[in-house]
């Protein structure tokens, strides 16, 4: 239950920050992605099911807030989170190699079928244009806050993995 409600303020607190102090920071128009930032990560710390859940969240608060049609950015992000479950295995805590590029390339897929959905469907065919100006440096602004922002939710979720295996044992006695 506890870890239910710590998963609900970083996704409440992450989706704040994206829309409204990072706009301050913006470079060109372009924030990063904090939310894929966490779906990757807790699908690659917790796996498959805990990645679809919160991926699932994610895109429903980016779909009632800010998206065009519910459902799209709920479907999208849990596809996310549950493609970078699969790799719960290859994940070290203390390799962040690794981490950064799952969440590099689940930005960069995120991004293309956003545009394949909302852009090529309304024949807006300029896709230089949009990976140049959007994709791309929302990639690279997203990977760097990774660096830092990923050893964040790595500490929160060793603290939440320790106090439940404490937790566990003491209703094993």
């Amino acid at each position: 239950m506890l870890r239910k409600i710590v998963l609900f303020f970083i996704i409440s607190i992450c989706f704040v920050l994206q829309t409204t102090t990072l706009q301050s920071l913006s470079f060109a128009n372009i924030t990063p992605n904090l939310l894929i930032i966490v779906v990757a990560s807790f699908g690659l710390m917790r796996g498959k099911k805990e990645g679809m859940f919160i991926g699932f969240f994610s895109g429903l608060i980016i779909d009632i807030f800010c998206g065009f049609y519910l459902g799209i950015y709920a479907l999208l992000y849990m596809y996310v989170g549950y493609s970078a479950g699969f790799l719960q295995k290859r994940f070290y805590p203390e390799d962040i190699k690794f981490p950064l590029l799952i969440i590099a390339a689940s930005d960069l897929n995120l991004n293309l079928i956003i545009y394949l959905v909302m852009f090529l469907t309304r024949s807006r065919y300029d896709f230089g244009f949009y990976f140049t100006n959007i994709i791309l440096p929302e990639l690279v602004y997203t990977t760097i806050v990774t660096i830092f922002f990923y050893l964040i939710l790595l500490k929160i979720n060793q603290k939440l993995e320790a106090y439940e295996k404490r937790r566990a044992i003491k209703f094993d006695l």
